[in-house]
């Protein structure tokens, strides 16, 4: 990894332009998501990046969930992107920050109608009766918006989480990988480090 950047935003979006355009990769965006509750219980989950820049890495949620729950109740999170085909892992630490109504809205009205109508009738993260239950939720707020754009619902929203370190990992010969690691300062420069494999 030698000629690496020392802006972690700007390797970062290097590195997931290649995955994205990679054949064998379906999507980039999938990434882990960890996070744990107040009192430090972790979970995890995969979720789909839908923004990034210097600011941070954008996602979007019910806010009824347990995610939203726990960013909400400990506002820290680690995302982690592993793209197999490219031997390449990417992970990236921080704090956690509501996005604006104005940016959530802007988002939600970029997704098809069915996934708009989806977010509705969803509630999710809860205890469902049947599949049923749903299918029938959904018709009826597919019926419901016939006439009507469906705008966001006060219960969706999304989370940014703005780093504090990144991770770059390329995986090696003999289990000797090459992993660059970059810290956030008080100052707000980046000091970058080489870790052992």
């Amino acid at each position: 990894m030698n000629g690496l950047s020392d802006d972690p935003h700007a390797l970062f979006g290097s590195w997931y332009a290649k995955a994205s355009r990679h054949p064998e990769i379906a999507d980039a965006s999938a990434a882990n998501l960890a996070t744990a509750s107040k009192d430090g219980m972790p979970s995890n989950r995969m979720v789909l990046l839908k923004g990034h820049d210097a600011s941070g890495f954008v996602i979007y949620t019910n806010l009824g969930s347990r995610k939203a729950s726990e960013l909400t109740a400990n506002p820290h999170a680690a995302l982690c992107f592993y793209w197999a085909p490219l031997s390449l892992q990417v992970r990236i630490e921080g704090s956690v920050q509501p996005v604006s109504d104005e940016e959530a809205d802007i988002y939600f009205a970029s997704r098809p109608l069915a996934s708009r109508i989806g977010a509705w009738a969803s509630k999710q993260s809860s205890p469902l009766e049947s599949r049923g239950k749903l299918l029938a939720r959904i018709a009826r707020y597919t019926s419901s918006f016939a006439l009507k754009d469906p705008g966001r619902p006060p219960f969706w929203s999304g989370f940014r989480i703005e780093p504090r370190r990144f991770e770059f990992w390329s995986e090696g010969e003999y289990r000797l990988h090459k992993r660059v690691l970059f810290e956030k300062q008080d100052n707000d420069r980046w000091e970058r480090y080489l870790l052992y494999p």
